[in-house]
């Protein structure tokens, strides 16, 4: 399978594209939550045959204080005095929610959906090129390595419709020519949801230098598999999970030994808590660092600004209105301990994409629209920032200001007002 572009690195012959009308769900509709996810989730936009759940549930007692079910956060205001804007990008069209993004600099960066459309940008995203479009393939994570490396994870048959493609991982090393099935041995693989790449310090000939580790994990609706390649992405090795969790949603490592999964521990929506799994050694093995006490729940994306202080969103697909209270999970001890932050009180928010640019400042994006911290949590603004923004990926430039893009319905870009 092949998708010939000129140029020799990704972007280098980017191509403006038209602009026009997405689809844009209102806050109302959150609130018929299993039949308009599946809209969303599916970008075809074809009805499925069968509900979509994204749940998560855990079996052990929390190791941090949890914010009793019926707290109820104080409902946000719109931000009207932060110094950072969004700005929505000129993208094809897509109805439903896309959902990765990923850029190895300010100005080079992927896009993937599920359509099995691979866009790339050398610009900023003001402009974007076509690299590959493969039906049948759901494409739901992707990581740039360098120039001309990428990986783009599958989610592969069996939980959204029209999905064909079975294998779960490919490879480019001709910025974006041709991709190919990347080997993977070990326990079997369904698919994927997330993919990181970790740049592992190390003594080289005197010198300080850098290994590259790429982890990632699935899937959505199961089966809960992580996966680690220490050759650069070139092969990787699989993992089951099933005796700790029931899905991996994300992935994240701080070195080569100590890392976290949001993961789920049932299928069943109407069982499942929210739950963050923890390693020491590599992936190897696998506890439960915290898990949450509410059904109808579970994690989705993680975020850690410094080695300590970390985020992680939990979804909520309760269909009792009086289940309005929305959580972040956060850390500020590196992963071992969690407490929820309170979000907002309202039932038709359902979080997905989370970023944060240090300790204190950071965005969560969600349906419908997003939300802005600079407090750390302890207080949050509603932001037009997109709608189900499934994933953010913040940065600074290189004269140290902060540079963000925020995927889901839309593709929208995050810059400060110079002062």
């Amino acid at each position: 399978m092949t998708c010939d572009i000129s140029g020799d690195s990704f972007g280098r012959c980017a191509a403006g594209r038209r602009r026009g009308d997405a689809l844009v769900l209102s806050a109302g509709v959150a609130s018929a939550c299993l039949s308009l996810f599946a809209a969303l989730a599916v970008g075809s936009g074809q009805p499925r045959s069968a509900p979509v759940f994204e749940a998560l549930e855990s079996r052990v007692a929390p190791t941090a204080p949890t914010a009793p079910a019926d707290a109820k956060p104080t409902r946000p205001a719109p931000a009207t005095d932060s110094p950072f804007t969004w700005t929505k990008l000129t993208t094809v069209p897509y109805r439903g929610k896309q959902d990765d993004i990923h850029f190895r600099d300010p100005s080079h960066g992927l896009y993937v959906n599920g359509a099995g459309k691979i866009y790339s940008t050398a610009d900023g995203g003001a402009t974007w090129t076509e690299l590959i479009s493969k039906p049948g393939t759901f494409w739901r994570c992707v990581a740039l390595l360098d120039e001309k490396t990428a990986l783009a994870g599958n989610i592969a048959p069996g939980y959204f419709p029209n999905v064909t493609d079975d294998t779960p991982l490919y490879r480019t090393e001709d910025a974006g020519k041709t991709w190919n099935p990347v080997p993977i041995t070990g326990d079997p693989l369904k698919g994927l949801c997330a993919i990181e790449v970790v740049k592992v310090p190390f003594i080289n000939a005197g010198n300080l230098d850098h290994k590259t580790l790429i982890v990632g994990g699935g899937r959505v609706g199961g089966p809960a598999v992580f996966i680690k390649s220490e050759d650069g992405g070139k092969s990787f090795v699989a993992k089951d999970l099933k005796d700790t969790a029931a899905m991996v949603l994300d992935v994240h490592f701080f070195d080569d030994k100590h890392g976290l999964i949001a993961a789920a521990t049932d299928a069943n929506v109407q069982e499942s808590k929210a739950l963050i799994l923890r390693t020491d050694d590599g992936g190897a093995t696998w506890t439960r660092a915290w898990e949450g006490s509410r059904p109808f729940e579970l994690t989705w994306k993680i975020s850690f600004p410094t080695r300590q202080v970390g985020y992680v969103t939990i979804q909520s697909y309760n269909p009792d209105k009086a289940a309005s209270a929305r959580f972040v999970a956060k850390t500020t001890d590196g992963g071992k301990t969690w407490s929820e932050v309170p979000l907002v009180d309202d039932h038709a928010v359902r979080q997905f994409g989370v970023a944060f640019l240090d300790e204190n400042t950071g965005w969560v994006g969600a349906m419908p629209g997003g939300f802005e911290t600079r407090d750390g949590g302890q207080t949050w603004t509603r932001v037009q920032m997109g709608n189900a923004v499934n994933k953010i990926r913040v940065m600074k430039d290189e004269a140290g200001e902060p540079v963000g893009y925020a995927i889901g319905v839309d593709v929208y870009k995050l810059t400060k007002a110079k002062k």
